[in-house]
């Protein structure tokens, strides 16, 4: 839930002429801006009757972006002691310019997450979180969560998403000071190891406020399929088994989706491709993902821009929204957006292929949804009933298109507990259990419903859902496609137990 108190020190810690200030300068970007979408700007928010139908906690499907980059991404001049910090080296553009963008491609919550360095741990504190308190006052419809791009100690970059209290800007000065691996002046090489990573997650499990982090571009360092670079199964269980409430996934969908329109590659993924958009730890049908979703873990996927300069001005983004979309199903509230990216309330997007997505599996009178659990009796031989309702786009997207669904996949794979190979990467129960057309699937209101029976079930499992705008039967190495033709959306799990 909100903090009060937090908000009540927002509003007073700024003046008039500040707001005024800045509200000018976030206008003038925009107005001025070629970047900006000529098309209709997508709705911000559903209403209640909109989205996610009869959850009586009034939650709906919110989009949003856990990996946007500003001017804070900056340079470190370390001829001089402490080092000197600069804005807008790597990335450009103001907190509040990508709040104003998220809103108007469609985002009500988002979260700055800057690259660290020596000392960047003050430089959050200092300047970015300030900058970060007038942008929710600026653009209040777009929950902006406080966090950074975490530097992983032995692997690659994360999400590190601090909850919103009172106290968010000193815990994270907190964590980074203590545990980034680059934020030490001079470098201290013992912080980039895997003990380092573990004391992390344990001083994160213990705090009253519970962070969240989430696996950036997890394969992108990766040199071959299976054949992964700074992030490994093995680092990904370990952490996850100390802190599975902290560390609960990887990004299916990692940014810089707009590389091709630029000469280069989707993801920035130069060594090994990615895969209609999603990393290979993602889209390999009994890859690593269902490898970790077989031993039962919840372990969820999103898709973010990792937005730091918009294709247009010779960068290899989108702004946040444009392209991809993480759902939530939550009420508009910090914390619930929070609970759901923590439970798995989750599904995502590229290109505004749907607007919502639900997942439901049912049996002996009973049901559950994305990130629940089904407990059917082993007696009955039960059938599971899966339903899966999606919404396509009723606009234009993005690119002024209206992108269509040509294949929705049912996956489905076996939970068999943990493996004892922590460097298991395949799941050889999981396959594509049925593959539907839109001769398959029949209209209800503006969504579009599918049916599908699992007869007689007797071990325990989860099934996932994707879709495509492609006619290909598994998605294809990326190349210099435009990322607009090869649209996907995927869903997170249900589970079923059977006892």
């Amino acid at each position: 839930m909100k903090d009060k108190n937090t908000e009540g020190s927002e509003g007073s810690a700024i003046s008039r002429r500040q707001l005024v200030r800045y509200a000018g300068v976030g206008a003038t970007l925009v107005a001025a801006s070629p970047l900006v979408a000529t098309g209709p700007a997508l709705a911000h928010d559903h209403d209640d009757n909109d989205g996610k139908r009869g959850d009586s906690r009034n939650r709906v499907w919110r989009a949003g972006d856990h990996h946007v980059h500003s001017e804070y991404s900056g340079d470190f001049d370390t001829s001089v002691n402490p080092p000197r910090f600069s804005k807008g080296a790597d990335a450009v553009y103001p907190i509040v310019t990508n709040a104003i963008m998220a809103k108007h491609f469609g985002l009500t919550w988002a979260m700055c997450t800057d690259h660290g360095g020596p000392t960047h741990s003050k430089v959050n504190l200092e300047q970015a979180y300030p900058d970060l308190l007038r942008s929710r006052i600026l653009v209040p419809e777009v929950l902006q969560f406080w966090g950074m791009e975490f530097d992983a100690p032995a692997l690659d970059h994360h999400t590190l998403m601090i909850p919103h209290h009172s106290g968010e800007a000193q815990q994270l000065f907190e964590l980074e000071s203590r545990f980034a691996k680059n934020d030490p002046f001079p470098a201290d090489p013992g912080r980039n190891t895997e003990a380092k990573m573990i004391e992390f997650l344990t001083a994160a499990k213990g705090m009253g406020h519970k962070p969240l982090v989430i696996a950036h571009h997890a394969a992108r360092s990766a040199t071959g399929l299976g054949v992964y670079g700074q992030d490994t199964p093995r680092e990904f269980r370990n952490g996850n088994n100390l802190a599975p409430e902290i560390y609960v996934g990887f990004e299916g969908a990692p940014g810089h989706q707009a590389g091709p329109l630029n000469g280069g590659a989707r993801g920035g993924y130069g060594n090994h491709p990615t895969y209609g958009g999603y990393d290979q730890m993602t889209a390999r049908v009994g890859g690593l993902w269902d490898s970790l979703l077989g031993e039962g873990r919840r372990w969820w996927i999103t898709a973010t821009s990792d937005s730091h300069v918009h294709w247009t001005r010779g960068g290899s983004d989108f702004w946040p929204g444009e392209y991809s979309k993480t759902y939530v199903l939550a009420r508009q509230d910090y914390g619930d957006i929070m609970d759901g990216l923590r439970n798995g309330r989750i599904w995502v997007t590229t290109g505004d292929l749907i607007t919502s997505l639900d997942l439901t599996a049912s049996g002996q009178g009973r049901d559950a949804e994305m990130g629940e659990t089904l407990t059917v009796s082993r007696r009955n031989r039960s059938d599971v009933d899966i339903e899966i309702r999606f919404r396509p786009l009723q606009g234009k997207n993005g690119n002024g298109d209206r992108p269509q669904v040509r294949r929705v996949d049912l996956i489905v794979g076996q939970i068999t507990g943990p493996n004892a190979n922590l460097d298991s990467d395949t799941n050889p129960t999981t396959k594509v259990e049925a593959r539907f057309g839109p001769r398959d699937w029949r209209k209800s209101g503006q969504d579009y419903v599918i049916r599908h029976t699992l007869r007689n079930v007797e071990t325990d499992l989860y099934a996932r859902v994707r879709g495509t705008s492609t006619d290909e039967a598994e998605p294809l190495a990326d190349g210099l496609e435009s990322p607009w033709e090869d649209l996907w959306f995927y869903s997170n799990p249900v589970f079923v137990q059977v006892r």
